[in-house]
Order: C-alpha cells, then structure tokens, then sequence
C-alpha cells in the first residue's frame, strides 16, 4: 500500500462510523506517521543510509565541539600568558630593573 492509502481508507471508515474512539487513534498515528516520514523524506533522511547519515553528524557535531573548546582554551592561555608578561614587566620597570639595561 502507498503511504496515503491507509490513512484514506480510515478516513472512509471514521465517516461510516461516526468516528469510534479506535478509529479516530488510528487515523491520528496513521497521519502522524505520515507527516514524519514526508518530513524525513524532505530532508534526505528518508532512505536506509539515514542512521549511518545522522550519526556522522553527530561526530562531525562533536567533533566541532571539541575543535572550539579547544580554541578557547588555547585563547584564554594565550590572554593569560601576555597578562603574566605585562604585570611583570611592570613590576621590572616599577622597582627600577630598567635601569640594570642602560
């Protein structure tokens, strides 16, 4: 059966019979169901290589993650670093060891 089909036939049988509570689910799960695969179909998701596909993303995610953190790490040492040079070449010029250069 196409995807629609089934959702057409509970249609048909929710009017012929007064939408039972049963029939009224099905019909819910069969167009949810419906809605989602149209929706993974929509963003190449759809075929049997979608699992493969989606947890490559999560490494490529990941792998990001890691690749920025560690960029902001190596920046925060980098500021840290040229913070030390400045307090002690301040402090050098403060207690006169500029005067031991001349």
């Amino acid at each position: 059966m196409t995807e629609g089909t089934i959702l057409a036939q509970l249609l048909a049988q929710a009017e012929g019979a007064r939408g039972d509570l049963a029939t009224l689910r099905a019909i819910v799960e069969e167009a949810g169901e419906l809605g989602a695969m149209r929706a993974l179909a929509r963003l190449g998701l759809g075929d049997d290589d979608a699992p493969a596909d989606v947890a490559e993303l999560r490494e490529l995610l990941d792998a990001w993650r890691d690749a920025k953190r560690s960029a902001w790490k190596a920046l925060v040492g980098w500021l840290v670093r040229l913070a030390s040079v400045l307090v002690l070449a301040g402090l050098a010029v403060k207690l006169g060891f500029g005067e031991w250069l001349k």
